[in-house]
This record gives C-alpha cells, sequence and structure tokens, in this order.
C-alpha cells in the first residue's frame, strides 16, 4: 500500500474528498473538501435524485478527481451510500460519475455500517459498544468489541427523511421508532455501553452541547456526553436561534435544518438503546475504508503511539530518542498503571518537538501540540496529561496551566507533572542524544530520586543537571542524590 490514500465520500446530504498521509495506522489528513449537494433530498418524496443536486454532485467530483490526483493519488476509492443505492436513477448517477473516471463503489446499507464500526475501532483504544451512523438517507448501527465488527443494521432514517417521519407529531415519530428498534433487535443493545456518534449532523449537536457546558476545547473526537444530553440538546435546538449558532460559529448554516430531527432521533434512540454515555466520534466510513486496506499487523498497532512517534520523527532531532527517553525514566515511575504507561511513552516519543521554538514559547508549544492535535486514541484527559507532561519538559517546571485542571484529576497531573521534569532531566544531561542516557540510570529509593552516571562519563554532571535533579526530586517529594559508578 502506498504512503497515501483518497476517499471520495458521496453521501445523501454532503459529498467530500479526503486524501491521508502516512502514517496511514494514525493518517495525517493532507486535503479535506465537504460540497453540500443535498442529492438525497427528494427521494422520501419523488425517490428519485433531482437533476440539479446531481449537477451539483458532478462538479464537485469533477474537481476532486482533479484534486487527488495532484496529490498523489491516481485513484481515488470513490463510494456512494444511501441516496444512490436508494434512488429510482442512481444507475444513471453512476454511470454519469464513472464517465468522469470515477468508478463508484455502491456500498450496502450493511457495508456502510461495517466501514462506520471499524471507522470508530480505528480511532478509540479498545472501542466497545454501538456505532451510531448518521447521514442523510440512512442511520447504521454497528455493534463493536475486541477490534471487530459484529451485530449491524441500516434503517431510512437519515436526516433528509426524518422530517416526513416526524410530521405525524412527535409522540407517534417516538413510538413507530421505538417498535423498529424492539423489531429489530437493537433496544437495549447498547446497555451499559458507551454509544459512539458518526456524522455531521451528530458532531454538529456535539458542538452546541459544547457551547452549552462551556467545554474548554474545541476537539470533537472523543468528546463525551452524559446521555442526559440527548434530552437537553432536543430543548436548546428549539430554544436557540439559527442566528445565534451561526454568529458564533457553532454550526454551520447548511446543518441547522437538520438539527431538530438529529436530535429528535438521538433521545428516542437513548431511550431504546439505553447506552452509559454518547462518545463522538471524528472517524466513520472513510476512516473505517482506510483501515480496511491495512493489513493484520498494522491494525494492531496503537494509533497513539504511531502517530506520536511519526511526530517526533518529523519535528525531533534524533531517532529513536523517546523510546530510549521512556525507558530512562520508567525506573521512577514503576507504578505506573498500564494506561498510564501508554501516556508517558506517547510523552517521550514528543519530547523533542519543541527543541526549535522560540525558548520563551517551548512550554507553551508543547501543551498546544497535544490539546489541539489531531490524535487518535486519546481521551480528553490524556491530552491534558502528555500536555502537562510536555509543558514542564520544555520549560514550565510545576507549575499547571488552568485549562487542564477542567480535563484530568489532580493526582494524574502531578505524576504528569513529574514525567515532564523527569524528561527535562534526561534532555539536559545528554543534549537528546543516546549516549549519554545509556551511561546513566535514574532510580527511586526510598524517599531519594538517585541519578547514576558512569565515571568515565561524570563530566556530564553539570551544575544545569544537579538543578534538574533537585527539581524533579521536589516535585516527587524526595529528595536528590547524584552518584558515580564503576
Amino acid at each position: 500500500m502506498t504512503d497515501r490514500y483518497a476517499v471520495i465520500d458521496i453521501g445523501s446530504n454532503s459529498i467530500r474528498l479526503v486524501v491521508y498521509g502516512a502514517p496511514l495506522r494514525a493518517p495525517v489528513v493532507l486535503f479535506n473538501e465537504k460540497v453540500m449537494a443535498g442529492l438525497g433530498k427528494g427521494i422520501a418524496s419523488t425517490g428519485a435524485l433531482e437533476e440539479g443536486a446531481m449537477r451539483h454532485a458532478l462538479a464537485a467530483l469533477a474537481r476532486f478527481r482533479l484534486l487527488a490526483i495532484e496529490l498523489g493519488v491516481e485513484t481515488p476509492r470513490t463510494v456512494a451510500t444511501a441516496a444512490v443505492r436508494q434512488a429510482q436513477n442512481g444507475d444513471l448517477f453512476v454511470a454519469r460519475v464513472a464517465a468522469l473516471g470515477l468508478p463508484i463503489e455502491l456500498l450496502s446499507g450493511d457495508a456502510e455500517a461495517e466501514a462506520a464500526g471499524l471507522g470508530v475501532i480505528a480511532g478509540f483504544e479498545a472501542a466497545e459498544g454501538v456505532v451510531g451512523d448518521l447521514g442523510g438517507g440512512s442511520l447504521e448501527l454497528t455493534r463493536v468489541r475486541g477490534g471487530q465488527v459484529y451485530e449491524r443494521a441500516s434503517f431510512p432514517l437519515g436526516v433528509l427523511r426524518i422530517a416526513a417521519e416526524r410530521r405525524a407529531g412527535a409522540t407517534e415519530f417516538e413510538r413507530e421508532l421505538r417498535k423498529t428498534m424492539k423489531a429489530s433487535g437493537w433496544r437495549g443493545s447498547a446497555r451499559g455501553l458507551p454509544f459512539y456518534l458518526v456524522g455531521g449532523s451528530w458532531r454538529a449537536l456535539a458542538r452546541i452541547h459544547m457551547h452549552l457546558t462551556r467545554y474548554p476545547l474545541p476537539i470533537l473526537h472523543h468528546y463525551e456526553m452524559p446521555i442526559s444530553a440527548a434530552g437537553r440538546l432536543v430543548r436548546a435546538v428549539a430554544r436557540i436561534a439559527p442566528p445565534t449558532l451561526r454568529a458564533h460559529g457553532i454550526v454551520s448554516g447548511a446543518r441547522i435544518p437538520a438539527l431538530g430531527d438529529g436530535a429528535a432521533l438521538l433521545s428516542t434512540l437513548v431511550k431504546s438503546l439505553q447506552p452509559a454515555s454518547l462518545i463522538v466520534s471524528a472517524n466513520g466510513v472513510r476512516e473505517g475504508l482506510l483501515y480496511q486496506q491495512l493489513d493484520p499487523e498494522t491494525r494492531s498497532l496503537d494509533p497513539l503511539i504511531v502517530g506520536a512517534r511519526a511526530e517526533g520523527v518529523r519535528q525531533g532531532r534524533f531517532a529513536d530518542h523517546g523510546d530510549q527517553l521512556d525507558a530512562w525514566i520508567a525506573p521512577l515511575f514503576a507504578d505506573d498503571s498500564p494506561a498510564m504507561q501508554r501516556l508517558r511513552h506517547a510523552a517521550c516519543l514528543l519530547g523533542d518537538i519543541g527543541w526549535a521554538a522560540n525558548p520563551d514559547f517551548r512550554a507553551e508549544r508543547g501543551l498546544e501540540a497535544m490539546l489541539h492535535g489531531n490524535w487518535q486514541g486519546l481521551a480528553a484527559s490524556g491530552r491534558a496529561l502528555i500536555g502537562q507532561a510536555l509543558f514542564s519538559a520544555f520549560g514550565g517546571g510545576a507549575a499547571q496551566p488552568a485549562i487542564l485542571a477542567q480535563l484530568a484529576e489532580q493526582d494524574p497531573l502531578a505524576r504528569a507533572r513529574s514525567w515532564g521534569l523527569a524528561m527535562r532531566l534526561g534532555q539536559r544531561l545528554g543534549a537528546g542524544s543516546a549516549r549519554p542516557l545509556s551511561q546513566s540510570r535514574l532510580a527511586l529509593e526510598g524517599h531519594k530520586v538517585v541519578l547514576r552516571i558512569d565515571r568515565d562519563a561524570a563530566a556530564l554532571a553539570g551544575e544545569a543537571v544537579e538543578r534538574r535533579l533537585k527539581q524533579l526530586a521536589t516535585a516527587m517529594t524526595c529528595t536528590p542524590q547524584l552518584r558515580v559508578s564503576g
């Protein structure tokens, strides 16, 4: 497989081109453009794609084909979903797209559900629960567990169709949807588990929830809401005027008409599926299609570690520096849980990305990279812990940026601060190179943080090293001790 991959996703509401770059297990988005063509707009009433919408779509697809070629992908994978597969004249549209040089893969409802499930698996550590992918023409539900997709189903409940379903009244719509969930075997299927939200309409609702709760980050992926948020969003959408949503940049104008229907569907599904929480996924069908192309060994890799290693290589000075640094500081943190070890490893892989920044802003550079970066497999609390580690490693010392207390608990943040100060010590000892780390060892002996340096490298123990050792020990409520051995 090449180091670039492109998907053109022809949905019922929007058409999108995304070009991904390496590493494909933690893909970098090189280009992303969306056109709201509204292909599925007339299907509920006429059963066919409207000619105007098809022309709009074809113009966008012609552009997307040329852009993909310019970006190094000769044949982007082009898929179409509910609108095209349900339309009476879908075959005509497929032929017209093929004439542009873009053969379409028409995804069945089952294939679309599988791809959405794989997208969530690709973007979350140990994803387990039910994935709900809401598009313009359909709703797909998928059960995921242990890196595998299990039960899946497709329902004609896209946001472009729900309005017609709700004309009979909110009570009737809810009753019919509950009957559908029961008859199809999905009632209670998410009990005690997360419900992963995929699709632009649900992401728009999550942005409203972020606004209402004054959430401090703009990152949607892995944003978690309580199940009570579903009912709150129904009321909020009814209350907030569209100009307010546009003025504050909360939701794009094209998404606003579908918000009420999307909120009503979510509220009813929560009552039927009975999940423990709602988690937003920025990954969906496109990322699932990419994940399908990966070999089993690549699929099994941790996307956080893959992404952090790639970023460390791009911005750092020394190959393998992060792995060496993590192994060097690990003896101080032997009681870290596996989850904390993973975050510490990622922090060390990124431990040299700040060297080229202005010295006065290196700490802020590390924090910003974690809080606003495009990271997979990482919840907000994990962003905060790695952000604290990098902030301290790059000169922030024992200070804690105020935003972090809103994202993570104090004890883990204190541990992350110690990671960062240990990283900073290692960086000063060896200037980021490997050999000085191999000539020294860190240890925690009772209430002492001990740095042992080989006798033939004793000159490395300069004033700056002693100062950083003391700072680390103080943060760990220990005393520092420097020993020359051998």
